[in-house]
């Protein structure tokens, strides 16, 4: 079995959606990665996958996303999508047992649906920080240069950002990432968990607009929820991602 380390270099390598744990800032070295080591997606030692805590407390992102849409959002939906995931890959692995394949296409479309459910969530909560506490504010270090080289300044990307955000279609995802192949930062829209990006894109920020992520606080006034999102965006955890994407 291939170590923490191993897996990191190998799932980077191949533009893997991997989230980290703990937010993190500009580092390099063995300080990034002893802080990489602790992955939140991986599975434990029996190949389930479990639901990691919020870095912070339900209502400390109030007034912005309230407590209530906090704890259903973290311990419903994304619990929903870590046990859909477990599910998928018990009956592949039973499928493997058996040698009978006649579920795979559902199994594998689950298999996606749910694994990036739980990996965007994962990062989602981990790309948000207490407002004053490492939440809003504006980008620094190479983070902020990238995004200018490749927007024009940081109010172009956020217009783009939020103009894509406000404009997905049904379910999904905004999502800023890093593509190694084409050597820039790309502002994507994701349909559903997982549709409609560029293959080989390592995500660094990513805003959810499913309903459930704001529909309590502001129904549908989705442009309102987007606005208010950029008062919790943990700056430091996006710069630490590019860091080691770009490495």
């Amino acid at each position: 079995m291939p170590s923490r380390r191993e897996f990191l270099k190998s799932a980077a390598a191949a533009g893997g959606a991997v989230a980290v744990g703990p937010a993190i800032g500009p580092a390099a070295g063995t300080e990034l990665e002893a802080v990489l080591a602790s992955v939140a997606v991986l599975p434990t030692a029996g190949g389930e996958y479990t639901l990691p805590p919020l870095p912070y407390d339900y209502a400390s992102l109030e007034p912005h996303i309230d407590e209530q849409t906090m704890r259903i959002h973290h311990d419903k939906h994304h619990q929903g999508y870590v046990n859909g995931l477990n599910a998928a890959l018990g009956k592949l692995a039973g499928a493997r047992q058996s040698g009978d394949f006649a579920d795979v296409q559902q199994l594998s479309r689950l298999l996606a649906f749910h694994g990036g459910g739980h990996a965007n969530h994962t990062l989602f909560w981990q790309n948000m920080a207490p407002p004053g506490r490492g939440g809003g504010g504006e980008p620094t270090g190479r983070i902020a240069e990238q995004i200018a080289k490749d927007f024009g300044d940081l109010a172009r990307f956020q217009a783009h950002f939020s103009a894509a955000a406000a404009a997905v279609e049904g379910s999904g995802w905004a999502v800023l990432g890093w593509h190694p192949l084409l050597g820039r930062l790309l502002v994507q829209t994701m349909m559903n968990q997982q549709n409609l990006t560029v293959l080989g894109t390592v995500p660094l920020l990513v805003l959810d607009v499913w309903e459930h992520a704001y529909y309590l606080k502001y129904q549908n006034r989705r442009g309102d929820y987007v606005k208010a999102w950029w008062n919790v965006v943990n700056w430091q955890d996006a710069e630490g991602r590019f860091q080691h994407a770009t490495r």
